[in-house]
């Protein structure tokens, strides 16, 4: 039974989410049935990264088994073609060993952080981005970013309804940087861990907007993490500003 490895595209935009529901729109649920269709088999999807409603993707990965072997430009050409006109695209597909886990086999997870600073609405990318009309300062938002690398309890970032068996977890990478192009004044946040706790991202993300606009110092932003005052952070920033932007694997 051959496995196969799909690394998926999609706007997160109309779906409830990745993980498949009985009753709402689902990425998984729009995959699973495009397999059905094309090969007559169910099969079942695991994901490196299931993302919450509204959240996007652009290299997401995940795996299924098909009791037939297929080749993998047939089965990425399938796939598309079944899920149109869902905004899901399956970027690649390639016949990967048993061995091979999209989930636990990641040793890297990587998403941004999409903020629109500007007054003015935005036309065209209101569906991906967090939109905050007034000043932030990318460089106090990236100084008290550096604050939360590294091995921590982030129970302070941490959803109520977070699964997570523990709280802990090693942030390697919280960059935080305004990129400008005319009148275009967008504040990107790039991480990547191993793991994340269910809004995490977010968490840190509202938080770190507090910073931005001097309503948090470095150091506050350094206390919340230390005693989990979650009272203290940010809003929770709106899904439609996140993105899962890529996944590493062991090169074995």
């Amino acid at each position: 039974m051959p496995r196969y490895k799909l690394v998926i595209e999609y706007d997160g935009a109309p779906f409830r989410g990745w993980q498949r529901q009985t009753d709402d729109p689902t990425v998984q649920g729009a995959i699973e049935t495009a397999v059905t269709r094309f090969s007559g088999e169910t099969a079942r999807l695991t994901c490196a990264g299931r993302t919450d409603a509204g959240v996007h993707a652009i290299h997401q990965v995940a795996h299924l088994d098909l009791a037939k072997a297929w080749r993998t430009d047939t089965v990425r050409d399938a796939l598309n073609a079944h899920l149109r006109p869902q905004p899901v695209s399956i970027l690649s597909a390639e016949i990967v060993g048993p061995e091979f886990d999209a989930r636990h086999s990641a040793i890297r997870r990587h998403y941004r952080y999409r903020i629109l600073n500007r007054r003015s609405p935005a036309a065209l990318t209101r569906a991906h981005v967090w939109q905050v009309h007034w000043p932030l300062d990318a460089e106090l938002m990236h100084v008290a970013a550096q604050r939360l690398l590294g091995h921590h309890d982030f129970t302070a970032f941490r959803a109520a309804e977070c699964q997570a068996k523990s709280p802990m977890r090693t942030l390697e990478q919280l960059d935080v940087t305004r990129q400008r192009m005319g009148l275009f004044e967008e504040i990107v946040i790039a991480t990547s861990a191993r793991s994340f706790l269910h809004h995490q991202v977010r968490a840190m993300a509202g938080t770190l907007m507090l910073a931005g606009c001097k309503r948090l110092s470095a150091d506050d932003v350094a206390e919340i993490l230390a005693t989990g005052a979650k009272h203290r952070c940010g809003p929770l920033a709106p899904a439609c500003g996140l993105t899962f932007v890529g996944v590493d694997y062991d090169e074995k």
